[in-house]
């Protein structure tokens, strides 16, 4: 095992490597790709490319693990995928970086091979960036909770801690955060050697900025953070509203792409973007056994991982850490009227940006989308007229 847990300045990768980011998710994923995509006309300067027409090339990543789209959004194909590779292709002799958490999701063996063959085989060096599961479970119910996940938080973690075997509801948690597996699986591929594991530590802000420089031979302070409010998890009390939405959606066989316009590329992101968090919401809190119980998993990742040969930068000691528990959170969270009113008007605003012929999704009723989300829209106006 190399590791650099005590060196300021990792050595730079080899020139002409293509750089895969595979994650996984709530990782500081986000954040290296938007400072990356802000960069992207400055790092030719230095012999470093990032080959992709926007900040994350989520539908090529889908489309090479042959993975389903987010619900109700539309299923990515092979041209997202190809597309991407002629792009890298395209860089030549230069330094390249893809950075997607979805392919995390590759599901086994040959998928991954195949990856890494089309991205030029011993060119490909593969980067795992970590943080310890007991910070990531919190963020990563809430997003599934976006993606129509009914489930409260503390069932949720029964199922994922406590109840054989782990898949449900959500099989792609433990395939994407039983992290030493994860790392085992890319570097079984393309061999320990090409493999680089990150250990982000949340005290040190600018730390992943600083280690994809080094690793990239940048110069420092040129990746910077970007700011980016969609990206924001939501608070308890927002999570709840929409789980209980979730609820009601499935119960009355609402379509998924109504789901995909109005609720989570309407109503959430309108609320994410108009809405900050203030000292007085309520974040979600992981109750003190769960917390205990991905520490124990993060003390038996960190070994695993150190005895695969793979390089590691920072501190794996940092992957079995067990976070300081926040006051317990008040029994009935509430939403703020300003956040529920956003998320009104962005389901409302996503309903009037709905193209002239679209083609109708059916619902329960046998209804039309178009003429359902007409009706809702119309009978939410005028109860905010008589109130």
């Amino acid at each position: 095992m190399e590791t650099d847990c005590t060196r300021d300045t990792p050595a730079p990768l080899p020139a002409g490597t293509r750089l895969l980011h595979i994650g996984p998710h709530k990782t500081g994923t986000t954040a290296v790709q938007g400072a990356l995509f802000a960069a992207k006309d400055r790092l030719p300067e230095y012999g470093v490319a990032f080959p992709a027409h926007s900040r994350h090339p989520m539908e090529a990543a889908l489309a090479a693990c042959a993975r389903p789209a987010m619900m109700g959004d539309t299923r990515p194909t092979d041209r997202h995928w190809t597309r991407l590779l002629a792009q890298v292709r395209a860089t030549g002799t230069q330094t390249s970086v893809i950075s997607s958490e979805f392919f995390a999701d590759a599901p086994d063996d040959g998928t991954i091979t195949r990856i890494v063959e089309q991205l030029g085989g011993d060119r490909a060096h593969v980067l795992v960036t970590l943080r310890p599961l007991a910070k990531i479970m919190p963020s990563q119910w809430q997003q599934y909770v976006q993606n129509g996940l009914r489930m409260g938080y503390e069932d949720w973690l029964e199922h994922m801690l406590r109840k054989p075997p782990y898949e449900k509801p959500n099989p792609s948690f433990w395939q994407r955060h039983r992290h030493d597996r994860l790392v085992e699986r890319w570097a079984r591929v393309v061999g320990p050697g090409k493999v680089t594991v990150v250990v982000v530590d949340d005290r040190d802000r600018g730390g992943l900025m600083r280690t994809f420089e080094a690793l990239l031979g940048l110069p420092g302070n040129l990746l910077q953070p970007v700011p980016d409010t969609a990206n924001r998890s939501l608070t308890l009390a927002e999570t709840e509203m929409l789980r209980n939405l979730n609820v009601e959606f499935r119960g009355n066989g609402l379509p998924d792409e109504l789901y995909s316009r109005l609720v989570r590329n309407g109503a959430v992101l309108h609320m994410k973007n108009s809405c900050s968090p203030t000292p007085r919401d309520v974040n979600i809190s992981t109750p003190r056994w769960a917390v205990e119980a991905a520490g124990e998993i993060g003390a038996e990742t960190a070994q695993r991982i150190g005895a695969l040969g793979v390089r590691i930068i920072g501190d794996p000691a940092l992957l079995s850490a067990v976070p300081e528990q926040p006051p317990p959170a008040s029994p009935e969270p509430r939403i703020s009227p300003e956040a529920a009113a956003q998320a009104l008007y962005g389901a409302l605003a996503a309903a009037a940006s709905a193209p002239p012929g679209a083609a109708p999704a059916r619902t329960v009723h046998q209804t039309s989308s178009k003429e359902l989300v007409r009706v809702l829209g119309h009978r939410c106006l005028k109860r905010l007229g008589r109130r």
